[in-house]
């Protein structure tokens, strides 16, 4: 999730405050369910980190399920990013 964070940042690997790790894993998870229609890109802030709208709650899963559906969204982002 933090490389997905970093690379939807667009800047190169630098030093990162714990805060901001915690926030590129979460730009993460919000990219990976937009398709589905959990999350949409607001808006671009003045240092170019990007904010995403809660359109509708995430399910609630156990853990493991938890785990399998975030697989599964990375399969689909990098299927994506490079047209597989």
């Amino acid at each position: 999730l933090f490389l997905i964070g970093l690379r939807e940042l667009g800047e190169g690997p630098r030093k990162f405050t714990k805060e901001q790790k915690v926030d590129l894993m979460h730009i993460a998870i919000c990219r990976l369910t937009a398709p589905q229609g959990y999350y949409e890109l607001s808006h671009l802030d003045q240092e170019g980190w990007p904010h995403w709208e809660q359109l509708k709650p995430l399910p609630f899963i156990d853990i493991f399920s938890q785990e399998i559906f975030l697989k599964s969204l990375m399969v689909d982002y990098f299927a994506e990013i490079y047209d597989i």
